[in-house]
């Protein structure tokens, strides 16, 4: 077990590295720090299972995770592969003697990786997280404890922040691609503002799109007539 000194210290060491940013900037910080302040962690990266069921790795610190991922998506075996679709928290200490994985412990053996653990980190209704801990020696992972609870309660705390802060921004570029489109259609309709408005919004019913769609067709397609009018493009 660590020591109060030792908790407090890495407890500390986390809050440092888990600053708030983007979601890619997160998931790295997460991965990093996992190695930095985790006991016995070599490697780390994050899995996150989509809604349509599909695996996808992000923040590898090394290039070996890249494949050992994937072979876990492929045989759906292993802690990387539990930890984000079935079990909230799974540890291996030996993986090469680990029944539960038979053909995936083979694999990561030969990657020199003997011990491994899957810690569910997040759980939203588009996305599953998860936080996989790799490790080249033997018997580790075999209890987390206290430490583990409070990076995962911490990452999905950092994670979640930036899930807001990306949610946050593409609905500032929508508000602005709506309002470009707007202003297109009331030049080129002579329109009002409200009519403009009204006009994108029963296309986006007409044709079941939604109205963001709709906008960045409108926008776009202003700016193909934009180049062909233009002769200097013309000359490129």
């Amino acid at each position: 077990m660590m020591s109060d000194q030792r908790l407090i210290e890495a407890a500390r060491r986390l809050a440092e590295a888990l600053t708030p940013g983007h979601l890619d900037h997160t998931l790295a910080r997460i991965t990093a720090a996992a190695v930095e302040v985790l006991p016995d962690v070599d490697y780390a990266s994050i899995t996150v299972q989509h809604a349509d069921g599909r695996l996808e790795t992000f923040a590898p610190t090394a290039e070996l995770l890249w494949d050992l991922d994937a072979l876990q998506y492929e045989l759906r075996e292993g802690p990387c592969y539990e930890a984000a679709v079935d079990t909230v928290h799974v540890t291996s200490p030996d993986l090469a003697a680990d029944p539960r994985f038979p053909r995936y412990g083979a694999g990561a053996l030969r990657a020199g990786i003997l011990s491994q653990a899957g810690i569910r980190l997040y759980e939203a209704p588009k996305a599953n997280g998860a936080l996989n801990l790799y490790s080249t020696r033997l018997g580790k992972f075999d209890d987390l404890g206290t430490i583990g609870e409070l990076f995962k309660h911490q990452s999905a705390m950092a994670i979640s922040y930036a899930h807001e802060i990306h949610n946050l921004q593409e609905a500032m570029r929508t508000r602005r691609t709506i309002g470009q489109a707007v202003g297109i259609v009331m030049e080129r309709y002579k329109m009002s503002d409200p009519r403009a408005f009204a006009f994108l919004s029963r296309l986006s019913q007409d044709y079941n799109i939604k109205l963001r769609l709709v906008a960045e067709e409108i926008v776009a397609s202003s700016g193909d007539q934009e180049k062909q009018n233009d002769p200097a493009g013309n000359s490129r």
